[in-house]
């Protein structure tokens, strides 16, 4: 809200173009559009060719931004009684897995997209899809959050979803709020791409070069050093406070240790439970699915650090054949995945065999090249991270302009 040279209160957010000094307008859905809901089409029926369409759970995993322009799925589904898309419809998914999640708009651009079942479709005749968009993801998110319903899966009724309170501009100034952010929009995209371009050279490049170099040394984890278990004997109680430890998606999710992502544990005096150190290579013990067990990582910090239960670590003693940055790299390396996938034991949860899996003979660069290969990746894997903050300025600028331009 901003205040006039009378003190007076006004219907307008803080930040705002020049040339625009009406107040904006307070209604709700109910008045402005119409809602319709999708029907039809499963992801098996998905085609490489046919009519564009769009599934609704593809607004959380394709579609990052408030404007499709872009629709990636086809079906040859006959479409004679289903859904098509008007210039300017809102989408916003009908269930979801969380209430945060559900409230997640998306403004379609083109005509005629075939649209899928779950889907909420609001038709508007005199505001600006797009704005309206970057309204409901901003400022109306936990307003639609709040009147979603459900426990294990949440539901986004259309009588909910109209008495949502919206404030809104003329037309004019929606247009020109949503240029705006949809330039930065682009920005967002189009270092997510350099990040994907960086992401795949790395995973070619440690392949190209393991292919290369990676036949010099023959030998087996056993030989290498030690193993050893994460926490043990822990509580729900235990956790929260106390020393810090790696969580598993940690581990999952990083080459290397993300020492700004620990969790916490109470580690009593005295109590025996083994501390992570330098150079230490942790691998996931369990999964869902074979491909994903034995995800490793490799700690690379100081601190004084433990591990979660879930996983287990791995200390190398000869430095002779192994230098332990390089397993940052190698874990992650084609061969290597496909050399533990084997070892992964079980039918709905599958569980890393442990020994038979340090007893196996694993095959390496020389200690030079592996030292020589791991230069050459963490130069670009910095390239990455400087890559990834610029992504996060936008991202955070974007947010700051959500919550200052919109009320």
């Amino acid at each position: 809200m901003a205040q006039d040279k009378d003190q007076k209160t006004l219907n307008v957010p803080p930040l705002r173009f020049t040339g625009f000094t009406d107040e904006w307008k307070e209604c709700t859905i109910r008045d402005i559009a119409k809602i319709e809901k999708g029907n039809g089409i499963s992801k098996d029926q998905l085609s490489e060719e046919g009519d564009e369409c769009i599934l609704y759970g593809e607004l959380y995993t394709k579609y990052k931004s408030e404007i499709i322009d872009e629709v990636y799925s086809k079906t040859k589904v006959d479409s004679t009684k289903l859904m098509r898309s008007q210039a300017n419809d809102v989408l916003i998914p009908c269930s979801g897995e969380t209430a945060e999640d559900i409230a997640t708009a998306r403004c379609v651009k083109m005509e005629g997209i075939l649209l899928g079942g779950d889907l909420n479709i609001m038709r508007f005749d005199k505001q600006d899809g797009a704005f309206m968009s970057y309204q409901l993801n901003g400022k109306r998110k936990y307003d639609i959050a709040r009147v979603a319903q459900g426990v294990s899966v949440v539901h986004l009724y259309p009588e909910h979803l109209k008495s949502i309170k919206v404030v809104l501009p003329e037309l004019e100034e929606q247009q020109k709020i949503v240029n705006l952010l949809s330039l930065i929009d682009e920005r967002i995209a189009t270092q997510n791409k350099i990040i994907e371009k960086l992401e795949s050279l790395i995973k070619g490049l440690n392949d190209s070069l393991y292919k290369r170099y990676g036949d010099s040394i023959r030998t087996t984890f056993a030989k290498l050093g030690y193993s050893y278990s994460g926490l043990s004997g822990k509580s729900a109680e235990d956790f929260g406070t106390g020393k810090p430890f790696i969580p598993y998606l940690n581990v999952y999710s990083n080459n290397i240790v993300n020492e700004n992502d620990y969790q916490y544990v109470r580690i009593n005096d005295g109590e025996k439970q083994n501390i992570v150190q330098y150079g230490d290579v942790l691998f996931t013990l369990s999964s869902e699915t074979p491909e994903e067990v034995g995800v490793g990582s490799v700690y690379l910090g100081i601190d004084e650090v433990f591990l979660n239960s879930f996983c287990f670590g791995f200390h190398i003693e000869n430095k002779e054949l192994a230098y332990p940055p390089y397993f940052s790299y190698y874990v992650s390396s084609t061969p290597f995945r496909k050399f533990i996938y084997p070892f992964a034991q079980g039918s709905t949860r599958f569980n890393l065999c442990k020994a038979d899996f340090e007893k196996t003979s694993i095959k390496l660069p020389s200690l030079e090249n592996q030292k020589h290969i791991y230069a050459i990746l963490n130069r670009i894997t910095e390239k990455i991270e400087t890559e990834k903050s610029l992504l996060e300025h936008y991202t955070t600028q974007k947010q700051y302009l959500l919550h200052q331009m919109f009320i």
